[in-house]
């Protein structure tokens, strides 16, 4: 038998059931559409996060106060000794550092004149800007707070300007910051949101001020940056020692941004990997139906199959004619599913189109290829069976 033999044998079954053809392809259509979906959109939002991640640098190190570690006893002991501002600026002088960012955040009331705003307020020095990649679009960044206490100076991200002075000037205008008074001296340009934290709706303080304002002994972390030339390891162990010769024990943490990015990495592709296996229950429902209808079509053909097995069509041949009719069915439905998810993907670009979609060839053919295996397991049990029939039977049955 050739293979136009196969494929026009095959193409001649399906049409003579259209209706049952075309319910079978649905099934798998919709499980396909479902697995491309849920992959797609699952894809789209670790690249989003990702990105999310990545606009502050990659050459970035976090420091924590406190430290977990396995006490004698098998309990967990924990330091809470804080990371001071001078802890911060000895950094500084390591090889390599390019900023040193130390960071308190709160939360008050913004006033001016009769206007309100309540927002997060962020204790930062004058490396924020650089460091974390922002931009100032009036004025000038904090004031360094080495040189002794700064003056009470403050920076508007781009909504807290608009809330409080809207178009107009907001240099050199006073506010009051949890019930002090300080002097704008900067605005920020518009940064957008960050996983839904609003990078526009934050006023920034000197670190220094922010401690008294909250009433903290402590920042909150300390953020370095380094300069190309060095690993971020080599980085990590210049400032675990700079601060155990300060602190004499190990009592902070230490998290590059190349392992936070792994760590998250890893974790969005294993949850874009468990969304798509739900949408694969849909193809699992589409298998049993190719199943169903392959195991109805080989009893109601069981004289042909006889006719071909009496003019010398081999066990092979008819396994492989209705194996290959049980592929072909999932194929089409693995097309048509591809085709309905991209459909429904552009109208969801329209209709939403701040919504991360990130279509990726690789999960289209693996769609592709998920269809034909669908169709390879679901037929090889019916074409078994057709085989392995009695060619004097089969021919009895008409």
């Amino acid at each position: 038998m050739r293979s136009n033999d196969y494929l026009h044998l095959t193409l001649t079954s399906l049409r003579s059931s259209r209706m049952r053809s075309g319910l079978t392809i649905l099934g798998i259509a919709i499980g396909i559409c479902a697995v491309v979906l849920l992959t797609t959109l699952g894809e789209g939002l670790r690249v989003y996060v990702m990105d999310n991640f990545s606009q502050f640098g990659s050459r970035l190190i976090a420091i924590n106060p406190g430290k977990s570690q396995t006490g004698c006893t098998g309990g967990l002991l924990a330091s809470t000794r804080p990371l001071l501002v001078e802890d911060a600026w000895s950094l500084q002088r390591l090889p390599y550092v390019e900023y040193v960012v130390p960071v308190v955040q709160g939360s008050g009331a913004i006033e001016y004149g009769r206007r309100v705003r309540y927002t997060d307020i962020i204790g930062s020095g004058s490396d924020m800007a650089p460091a974390w990649r922002f931009e100032v679009a009036q004025g000038r960044s904090l004031p360094d707070g080495r040189e002794g206490y700064p003056q009470p100076w403050a920076v508007l991200g781009h909504k807290v300007k608009q809330e409080l002075f809207g178009d107009k000037n907001a240099l050199g205008q006073f506010i009051r910051v949890g019930g002090e008074r300080y002097r704008v001296v900067g605005v920020m340009a518009a940064k957008g949101q960050m996983l839904g934290f609003d990078l526009d709706d934050i006023v920034y303080i000197p670190v220094e001020r922010a401690l008294s304002l909250f009433n903290r002994t402590g920042v909150m972390e300390i953020d370095v940056t380094y300069r190309p030339g060095t690993t971020a390891e080599a980085m990590a162990e210049r400032i675990r020692q700079r601060l155990i010769a300060r602190h004499g024990v190990e009592d902070f943490s230490l998290i590059t941004q190349d392992e936070m990015l792994k760590s998250l990495d890893r974790i969005l592709a294993i949850l874009t990997l468990a969304i798509g296996g739900l949408g694969g229950i849909s193809l699992v429902v589409g298998a049993i139906g190719i199943i169903t209808i392959m195991v109805t079509t080989v009893h109601e053909r069981r004289a042909e199959i006889g006719l071909l097995r009496a003019i010398g069509a081999t066990q092979r041949q008819v396994m492989w004619l209705f194996l290959g009719e049980a592929i072909l069915l999932a194929l089409i439905g693995g097309l048509v599913g591809i085709l309905i998810s991209g459909l429904a993907l552009g109208l969801l670009a329209l209709a939403i189109p701040a919504l991360p979609i990130q279509l990726s060839p690789f999960y289209l053919l693996l769609a592709l290829l998920l269809s034909a295996l669908v169709g390879l397991v679901s037929g090889v049990l019916p074409a078994r069976r057709a085989a392995s029939l009695n060619p004097v039977l089969a021919l009895q049955s008409e």
